[in-house]
């Protein structure tokens, strides 16, 4: 009876040994996990700190950036609005007539001429009234900075008579004679970097008016002398576009 006692206190004692042990080593281990999730959870502190301090400077430095930006574009704006107000002044007799038409959206400026008072029918050569025009018009752009100047050619859905098939087999070649005519004409009257200009002939894809009158075809058949921003500069502010309308479009169609 007293060996069976002494086994089984001995056993307890071993069991309770073991289950001491254990604990022990499980308490360890618990506290291992929690020491080693503690250090975890301060990295990522350190890093959503870190984190939060560069977003804001960011933000900060963005603010900057757009005020920066707003700033240069306002200061654009008025100048393109001195600009329009210059043209409108230069041009006032021609506008007064009916024979050309000014107007302003946003950074871009249009101006219209139809082509009787720059060219003779069915010609690329400007005559001398033309070319006074065309002075008048330089005289502003000389004082346009950073501005891309497109000049387009347009003419009405007639096609080219026999005689003048041979120098311009289409209203194509027409209007594209047309078009580099009166930019080397512009550029070399104001002085403005060569670069800048763009010469297209559009023919009588784009019409203002309609085409089956005398008067919508006169309309048709006309010069527009664009400024919109340099494309660099431009790039610069809006790195994705902005849906603005693409500086060769045209009014819709009546």
């Amino acid at each position: 009876m007293r060996n069976s006692t002494t086994r089984f206190l001995t056993i307890a004692a071993l069991l309770l040994v073991a289950l001491t042990g254990y604990f022990a080593w499980e308490y360890l281990r618990m506290r291992e996990a929690l020491e080693e999730a503690s250090g975890r959870n301060a990295e990522l502190m350190f890093e959503a700190n870190r984190a939060r301090d560069e977003l804001k400077a960011m933000s900060q430095r963005l603010e900057q950036d757009l005020a920066k930006v707003s700033k240069e574009k306002e200061a654009e704006l008025e100048r393109l609005k001195g600009t329009h107000d210059e043209m409108v002044k230069g041009l006032q007799k021609e506008i007064e007539a009916g024979e050309v038409t000014i107007t302003r959206l946003a950074d871009r400026l249009s101006v219209k001429m139809v082509d009787r008072i720059l060219f003779p029918i069915g010609e690329a050569a400007i005559g001398e009234p033309g070319r006074k025009v065309l002075e008048r018009v330089a005289k502003v752009l000389a004082q346009a900075q950073d501005k891309t100047i497109r000049i387009e050619g347009h003419t009405d859905n007639v096609p080219i008579g026999k005689q003048l098939r041979d120098r311009y087999p289409t209203n194509w070649e027409l209007s594209t004679a047309r078009a580099t005519t009166v930019a080397r004409i512009l550029q070399q009257a104001s002085g403005v970097d060569p670069a800048a200009f763009e010469a297209v002939g559009l023919g009588e894809f784009h019409p203002v008016a309609d085409n089956r009158t005398e008067k919508g075809r006169s309309l048709n058949r006309r010069i527009e002398i664009q400024l919109y921003p340099r494309v660099r500069a431009l790039a610069q502010e809006l790195p994705i576009s902005s849906g603005a309308p693409t500086p060769g479009d045209s009014p819709a169609k009546p």
